[in-house]
């Protein structure tokens, strides 16, 4: 067990830790337009080529998105309860509901859990990326941000929302599709899971951690809730037992990054979320190798 939990973790942590060192030893160099063909490309096309190549049946899985929902959604509204002098309650709130299920979430889930889970793994990540942008930027938006209206409905606008529905109707609707677009789709899309840990390596060396203090505090709190939420989710839905450990990942992930990058587009405290996005990755040093060997357990 201990050694399959290193041939997990490793190189999850490898490849981030390359990119953190790349970024440090090319400071400056300009990655932009390699993250933006992941988002637009390479991620959509590993969503599609997922759904195609592991079908599944939506109806069968709701079970799950309703999971999923509740273990993003209920650690926010838990949140809300509490009250910080320190920090602005939709900057609290927005990393505790949306963790870092794209960049580490995917590799993890697929390494400890193999391709065959992959479908189940992408609805997971498309959920949380339709609650980002549509949920999230409510909160910000409602919160008195300085972000243009019009970013509300920038979910409507993501490919990998477009790329989820056609490989969704293309399984479900069993329709033929050559082997090369098949195969096409998946190449692009293998290259989106390393260049997801890479850029988050990157991105983690382009910020500083203050705040310390606040970033621990908040990254427990956030760890306890999503804690009682997969428990909650547990207890209440008629889950299979091979989704519990990809729940249960996905509620010990550290903060997505994506949070402070629409905190610093709605003017929500980006300091101090940078700095719980931050402290979360740090954290998860610690965290991931614990959650995945309770996962492991899980899946038996």
């Amino acid at each position: 067990m201990f050694a399959t939990l290193l041939d997990i973790v490793i190189p999850v942590f490898a490849v981030v830790g390359l990119g953190a060192l790349y970024g440090r030893l090319r400071a400056g160099a300009e990655l932009g337009y390699i993250n933006r063909a992941n988002i637009e490309l390479f991620t959509p096309a590993l969503v599609f080529s997922a759904l195609v190549k592991y079908p599944l049946a939506l109806g069968e899985h709701l079970p799950l998105v309703a999971a999923g929902t509740l273990v993003i959604l209920l650690p926010g509204l838990l949140l809300s309860l509490f009250r910080f002098k320190e920090i602005a309650r939709a900057a609290l709130i927005l990393p505790a509901m949306f963790r870092n299920t794209g960049n580490l979430g995917i590799p993890l889930m697929v390494l400890a859990f193999g391709e065959q889970e992959l479908g189940a793994i992408v609805i997971l990540f498309v959920l949380s990326n339709l609650l980002h942008f549509s949920v999230g930027i409510f909160i910000l938006s409602s919160s008195g941000g300085q972000g243009s209206s019009d970013s509300r409905w920038l979910w409507l606008r993501s490919p990998m929302l477009w790329a989820a529905l056609a490989g969704l109707l293309v399984a479900n609707l069993q329709i033929p599709l050559p082997g090369y677009m098949v195969t096409s789709a998946s190449l692009l899309g293998q290259l989106s899971v390393p260049l997801m840990l890479f850029a988050l390596g990157i991105r983690l060396m382009e910020g500083e951690l203050g705040h310390l203090g606040l970033a621990l505090k908040c990254n427990l709190l956030y760890l306890l809730a999503g804690g009682l939420s997969l428990a909650l989710a547990v207890w209440l839905l008629p889950l299979r037992p091979e989704w519990i450990p990809l729940l249960t990942l996905s509620v010990a992930l550290p903060p997505a990054v994506l949070n402070y990058m629409l905190c610093e587009q709605y003017q929500c405290q980006p300091d101090k979320v940078a700095s719980i996005v931050l402290g979360g990755n740090a954290l998860s040093v610690l965290v991931i190798p614990l959650a995945v060997w309770l996962a492991l357990h899980l899946g038996g």
